[in-house]
């Protein structure tokens, strides 16, 4: 009896998290998700590209640049870090220039395709380059800020440690934290309650 009780309950969560996963997904008005919102897998994207393919290719030589300089500055953090035998940093460094290698090296073979393609005159195939190559420097953008962003280890001291412990002479000699000692008289009365 309880079995059955427990799978009617998961069912009912299951069918009540599909049809609000349906509502969810239908976003705005008709059924239409709003550009730039959580369904849009092009957001930020859509830019119109107005340079001249000529253009295009001196920009990516200057996003290449900047690609390679990004790449200098991680590799300068890693050493640094290797210096310190930080090993948190420097996972976290080296995982960010090996990314960063990966789209270095994607990023020149896409600006040789802009040139062959400049060179054919093919405007759409050297825009689509173009766009695949302003892609791979937000990237590296990016990877860049999560590099300037690793953090290394605590320092600490692995095994036994000692405390020292330095009193100062000029400390007054009496213990402020002990209660003064002092007798306190009580006396007794005759009487109470006495009624005179």
């Amino acid at each position: 009896m309880d079995r059955a009780r427990s799978l009617r309950l998961v069912a009912a969560a299951l069918f009540t998290l599909g049809i609000g996963g349906v509502a969810i997904a239908q976003g705005g008005p008709g059924g239409q998700t709003p550009p730039g919102g959580p369904g849009d897998v092009n957001a930020g994207l859509q830019r119109q590209v107005t340079l001249s393919p000529q253009e295009q290719l001196a920009q990516a030589d200057g996003d290449l640049a900047r690609m390679e300089q990004a790449r200098s500055n991680v590799r300068r953090q890693l050493m640094e870090a290797r210096e310190q035998r930080d090993v948190v940093k420097t996972l976290c460094l080296n995982d960010k220039l090996t990314q960063l290698n990966v789209a270095i090296s994607s990023a020149q073979e896409r600006r040789d395709a802009l040139a062959a393609a400049v060179k054919r005159g093919d405007a759409d195939l050297a825009t689509h380059e173009f766009t695949i190559m302003s892609v791979l420097r937000q990237r590296s953008d990016q990877l860049s800020t999560e590099a300037n962003q690793c953090v290394g280890e605590e320092v600490g001291v692995v095994g036994q440690s000692s405390v020292t412990t330095t009193i100062d002479k000029n400390l007054p000699s009496e213990d402020p934290s002990e209660y003064p000692t002092f007798t306190v008289v009580v006396e007794v009365p005759d009487c109470a309650s006495c009624i005179d």
